[in-house]
């Protein structure tokens, strides 16, 4: 099996980072650097409250959040009122706070003074560089590739003329975004994440008139395909995979065909079948969840920052464009209410780009013109 790359595309207000190996995504991540998930940052935080119910503390941290640290994670040699440093084990994800640790921390440290955050933790790209020892990593942002090189072996990293993400790269992504992935022989894996568990449910499709052989097959590739959607999206917590036709026996005996798929996530476990015949899993909590970052279906900022994803390779293609967006005044809102986003087109581009609320656009309808092609 080949080397994979790491793929690092930037954009106004986001960073994309893929891990790819022979044509195919095995990693996905999609940061928003005015909103960091925080896994891996030092923080010198304050007890609050023990929770014996729990078994851990509650923490105050900079900025009035609340985080929970186990007792299985140090919280058991803590006592209300200590002041100490904590990493984040798990992000702020379900509206819950972060969880912390205590242990494995840099020896240099400080145990008192204000709260605040000491240290940040590395970004996917970095976390994934260390994962993969031997992978490049490739960028078409000079600021990126700049930033890597600082933190990696130089020669690791190789800034390209072209962008980073080819069209096979984005279509993995865009269907990232979507509930429904398309599965071979015509059938479709749909998932519904709730608050409570994640559901995963299998439609045969057009194979659902052929012989049992193609509807095995459906339900062969949807158990490969499920296992590796939660590992790209970070889906966690309560899993049901609920198969397509077939009795809770024999749903039973593909179980082993389950596992071999869930085997390359050591996050994922599968626990069995459910008394419905529902295949059950479960998924430690980390990062949060795409569907969060994006929203499911995407909300007004992931959409714009989408449009102006769109908006900056159309600037680096045509230097000196003046360009507009024009779009539902959501949207519209949502972007100029992230901070950073709009200023980082107008440093990479020859003009900032005009936004223009469009009340007849719905949020999704998003268009890129010319600037003075739109009125007003």
């Amino acid at each position: 099996m080949a080397e994979p790359s790491i793929l690092a595309s930037t954009s106004p207000g986001e960073r994309r980072v893929a891990l790819w190996r022979d044509g195919r995504l095995e990693a996905a991540f999609i940061e928003r650097p005015a909103h960091p998930d925080g896994v891996g940052d030092l923080h010198l935080c304050r007890v609050t409250a023990r929770v014996p119910a729990l078994s851990g503390v509650f923490v105050a941290m900079e900025g009035g959040e609340s985080g929970f640290l186990p007792d299985a994670q140090g919280g058991e040699r803590v006592s209300e009122g200590d002041i100490l440093p904590l990493r984040v084990t798990r992000a702020p994800q379900g509206g819950k706070g972060p969880r912390l640790s205590a242990t494995g921390l840099p020896a240099d440290l400080p145990g008192s003074g204000s709260l605040r955050l000491l240290r940040r933790g590395p970004d996917a790209a970095l976390r994934l560089a260390a994962a993969h020892p031997g992978a490049g990593l490739l960028s078409d942002s000079p600021a990126e590739a700049a930033r890597l090189r600082a933190a990696l072996d130089p020669a690791r990293v190789r800034l390209l003329s072209r962008p980073t993400f080819d069209e096979a790269v984005e279509t993995e992504f865009d269907l990232l975004a979507s509930p429904e992935i398309p599965l071979p022989g015509g059938g479709r894996l749909l998932i519904h994440p709730t608050p409570a568990l994640t559901a995963l449910d299998v439609d045969t499709g057009a194979a659902a008139g052929r012989d049992s052989g193609a509807h095995r097959a459906v339900n062969s590739a949807a158990m490969a395909e499920a296992a590796r959607q939660i590992r790209l999206r970070h889906l966690a917590g309560p899993i049901l995979l609920d198969l397509a036709g077939g009795t809770a026996k024999s749903r039973a005996g593909l179980l082993p065909a389950l596992k071999s798929a869930a085997g390359a996530d050591p996050l994922l476990r599968v626990v069995g079948l459910t008394g419905l015949g529902l295949m059950e899993m479960v998924r430690t909590r980390i990062h949060p969840p795409l569907h969060e970052v994006l929203g499911f279906p995407p909300n007004p900022l992931t959409l714009g920052l989408r449009a102006l994803r769109r908006a900056a390779r159309e600037a680096t293609s045509r230097p000196g464009a003046a360009l507009a967006m024009r779009a539902h005044p959501r949207v519209i809102g949502a972007l100029r209410g992230e901070p950073g986003a709009l200023e980082a087109f107008a440093g990479a581009a020859t003009h900032p780009i005009s936004l223009r609320p469009d009340p007849a656009l719905m949020p999704g309808e998003e268009v890129v013109e010319e600037a003075r092609s739109s009125a007003g």
